[in-house]
């Protein structure tokens, strides 16, 4: 494959340095590997702003989707239940997940250009005073729409409620106090905004909530409680580990702090993302989410005109060096573009001309 820039949601375009960290093999027994293990938990504790006594970072093989449900099966117990907010296909699966694992559960959902309210789930907490958690998604990259976790949180803690919160698509790109903001469990992956690779996952548990939950996890492999107990000790994985992401990451956390942190990297996918909006819109192309609501992680954008070809457009993006991605809605044809990743105002630039040249030719043959 040629070395395209990736505009989606991670997997996502790294950088070479981060590459090079692959090419050496290490032994997950090693004490340097497990050192390297030991220092990602702490920095990922300091991103988050939380303290090493109230919380700990738990890293976990897998996909992003891994993580999630490892959470679920550990925190949420037989005589628990947890209600599930969504507006777009990750958080549906949260529900797809409680589901296999016969969670009880109740859903609030709201059209996937919406916002959830927290007036609404604050109702809904007081009317159901058996709902011991509850899990929104922070960004929802079904679309790119952020959640009001700040507003729903309050709601949330003021009934002293368990509050999970998948921020996949978000930790390392928006500032973000997790204690502040009243997260029990925050989820997150490697290969998102920190700009890492696929392999793993992470959980930043507040330590009093997972202590609870010895011996609740309806998983081997996933069981969170499990993999915390041996990992605090010397930072050993209880079953292999993805070592060369492991490593890749250590490198993205490096970078992370060399480019000044979540708030610069956070400005710099802000401003990728207003020339995409202002550029795109300018050639025909409306974006499915409002700017108020639209996360600096990625665009959903409706096609420009009907008749218009996705497959031909994503050929022609991919032939000068950009893949984009496809739409995830049924009900309107859309596609999506990310600005996450090692992606920067001239490779927006770029594309944006590209796009241009391309609308052109399509006005002149049409």
């Amino acid at each position: 494959m040629n070395n395209y820039k990736l505009l989606t949601p991670g997997p996502l375009t790294t950088t070479e340095t981060v590459k090079q960290e692959m090419l050496k093999d290490r032994c997950t027994w090693d004490d340097d590997y497990k050192n390297v293990t030991q220092s990602i938990r702490k920095q990922l504790l300091e991103l988050a702003q939380v303290k090493e006594s109230d919380y700990t970072a738990v890293l976990m093989q897998g996909s992003g989707s891994f993580v999630v449900e490892s959470v679920l099966t550990t925190a949420v117990g037989e005589g628990d239940k947890i209600l599930i907010i969504t507006n777009g296909a990750y958080g549906e699966r949260i529900g797809e997940m409680a589901k296999v694992l016969k969670l009880q559960h109740t859903v609030y959902s709201v059209p996937y250009n919406e916002q959830p309210s927290p007036l609404e789930v604050k109702a809904l907490l007081e009317n159901d005073s058996t709902i011991t958690h509850v899990a929104i998604v922070h960004c929802e990259t079904t679309t790119g729409i952020l959640n009001p976790i700040a507003e729903i949180g309050s709601a949330v803690k003021e009934l002293n409620k368990t509050f999970i919160v998948d921020a996949m698509s978000s930790f390392g790109g928006v500032p973000m106090d997790v204690s502040a903001l009243g997260i029990d469990y925050l989820i997150s992956s490697a290969n998102k905004c920190i700009q890492g690779v696929p392999g793993f996952g992470f959980v930043i548990a507040r330590i009093e909530e997972l202590e609870k939950c010895k011996g609740r996890a309806r998983s081997v492999a996933l069981d969170l409680y499990n993999q915390w107990e041996v990992m605090k000790l010397d930072g050993k994985w209880r079953f292999t580990s993805p070592t060369h992401v492991v490593a890749a990451f250590a490198k993205a956390l490096e970078e992370l702090a060399e480019e000044g942190g979540i708030h610069a990297r956070y400005e710099r996918y802000a401003n990728n993302n207003q020339i995409l909006r202002s550029r795109l819109k300018a050639f025909g192309f409306n974006a499915y989410i409002s700017e108020e609501l639209q996360s600096p992680i990625i665009t959903t954008f409706l096609f420009p005109y009907e008749g218009f070809s996705f497959e031909h457009f994503y050929s022609a993006m991919k032939k000068a060096g950009f893949v984009i991605y496809p739409g995830k809605l049924t009900d309107v044809d859309t596609f999506r573009i990310g600005n996450i990743g090692d992606i920067h105002e001239g490779d927006m630039t770029t594309l944006c001309k590209v796009i241009e040249n391309y609308m052109a030719v399509m006005n002149n043959e049409g």
